[in-house]
């Protein structure tokens, strides 16, 4: 089960990182949006650093 956990983290952290970077590429980024999206994908980096 910590397998299935660590593959959906990774999920999370790359889709993360891809939505960071659409909102990056848009003439005026939201930077409210792009900080809570780093948030979120600092708290699933620091859990997959965890489960290691």
């Amino acid at each position: 089960m910590e397998t299935s956990h660590f593959s959906a983290l990774q999920t999370k952290h790359a889709g993360l990182e891809r939505q960071i970077e659409q909102e990056m590429s848009r003439p005026l980024p939201d930077d409210s949006l792009v900080t809570e999206l780093k948030r979120r994908k600092l708290r699933i980096k620091e859990e997959l650093t965890d489960l290691n």
